[in-house]
């Protein structure tokens, strides 16, 4: 049991903090602000209506008096003419008509309590509305403002990151070019040494007999030159 609550406890966790992650606050304060605005509408439906019903009331009791005054008018006619019978006609139907008129002023005056608590209400939300939109922009502005100041962050974050990146591959660069013109410098003086000329004997690793090749090299040469004088006619004379 109690590993399931751990399980449980820790699933949760994890659930809000996805949820955390993907909530947008001013997608949130949005929906608010219309849910708001959707009880407010509702309000004032309701007001049109108790207003319409109790129009129609009063309309319809201006009928039923313009019909109690009309049997009025009957009953008085009657008693002139000493129809006492139709006069008590008349006067029943005026009892009739002002019995009705009676419940309708009745209605009349409990929708008119109702149309003045909905007002007020309709009224007292529309300033709770007014007031939450206002909030509700400047929210989403702060939020805004915040989120483009994260970013802002992390992109500078980022580009010292790059920048790190980019300086050590420059130092390697630098270094790798250093290297390298060390190297030419040391060729360049490697071939201004006379040992290394083009023309110079090659070494056999022994040095007696390198000094031997070079002593037969410099004999060979005399050898040349003196029996190039002696063609020329220069030769040493007895």
């Amino acid at each position: 049991m109690g590993l399931m609550a751990r399980v449980s406890t820790i699933f949760k966790s994890k659930v809000n903090t996805v949820l955390d992650k993907a909530e947008d606050p001013r997608e949130t304060l949005e929906y608010s602000y219309q849910k708001q605005v959707e009880q407010l509408q509702n309000i004032r439906r309701g007001v049109a209506e108790v207003v319409t019903s109790k129009k129609r009331l009063e309309l319809q009791m201006a009928r039923l008096q313009q019909s109690a005054d009309q049997q009025d008018a009957n009953a008085r006619d009657a008693v002139r003419a000493n129809r006492d019978d139709l006069a008590q006609e008349a006067l029943t139907r005026k009892q009739g008509f002002t019995s009705q008129i009676a419940a309708l002023q009745t209605q009349i005056e409990d929708l008119a309590r109702e149309e003045a608590r909905l007002t007020d209400l309709q009224q007292k939300l529309q300033a709770k509305v007014e007031s939450f939109r206002t909030q509700k922009e400047v929210i989403k502005a702060q939020y805004s403002a915040a989120q483009a100041q994260v970013k802002i962050g992390e992109a500078f974050t980022g580009l010292g990151e790059d920048m790190a990146d980019v300086n050590m591959a420059l130092q390697r660069a630098q270094d790798k070019t250093e290297s390298m013109k060390a190297r030419a410098a040391a060729i360049d003086s490697l071939a201004e040494n006379p040992a290394f000329a083009t023309d110079a004997l090659p070494s056999s690793g022994d040095s007696i007999r390198d000094e031997l090749n070079k002593l037969q090299a410099s004999s060979g040469v005399s050898d040349e030159l003196a029996k190039l004088k002696a063609e020329l006619g220069q030769g040493d004379k007895a």
